[in-house]
C-alpha cells in the first residue's frame, strides 16, 4: 500500500494538473480512517503540504444523515503547482489536488485520485 501511495502522489504532482480527466481508483487493504492516516503521513513525509481533511461521514451527523466513512485529504506542493499556474492560470481550477478515501457498499475501502 505505501509504494501505491507513494506512486500516486509523485504521479500527481508532476502530472495530474496537466491531464485534465481520469480518476485513478486503488483498493486498500485497511480501513478508510487508515488509508487516509496513512496517505497524509505519507504526502507529509514527501514534502507535500495537506491543507485540509475532508470528513463526509461527519459533517453528515450533523445533519442527522448517516454516511459510510468518506473522507477528502486536500493535499499539494507550492513548489510544483505555483510554475504550473505561471505557465497557465487555469491550471489552479484543479489545484491544490485531492484524494478521496472511502468505505464502499461491500466495506472495501477506496483510494480515489
Amino acid at each position: 500500500m505505501k509504494k501505491v501511495i507513494i506512486g500516486l502522489v509523485v504521479a500527481l504532482t508532476s502530472l495530474s494538473a496537466l491531464a485534465g480527466e481520469g480518476v485513478v481508483t486503488v483498493a486498500s487493504t485497511h480501513s478508510a480512517k487508515d488509508t487516509a492516516d496513512k496517505f497524509v503521513a505519507i504526502a507529509q513525509e514527501k514534502g507535500l503540504t495537506v491543507f485540509a481533511r475532508i470528513n463526509h461521514q461527519e459533517n453528515a451527523t450533523k445533519v442527522d444523515m448517516t454516511l459510510r466513512p468518506t473522507e477528502v485529504i486536500v493535499f499539494g506542493n507550492p513548489k510544483v503547482g505555483t510554475p504550473l499556474m505561471i505557465c497557465a492560470q487555469e491550471v489552479a481550477l484543479d489545484l491544490p489536488q485531492k484524494v478521496l478515501v472511502y468505505e464502499d457498499d461491500e466495506g472495501k475501502t477506496i483510494l480515489c485520485i
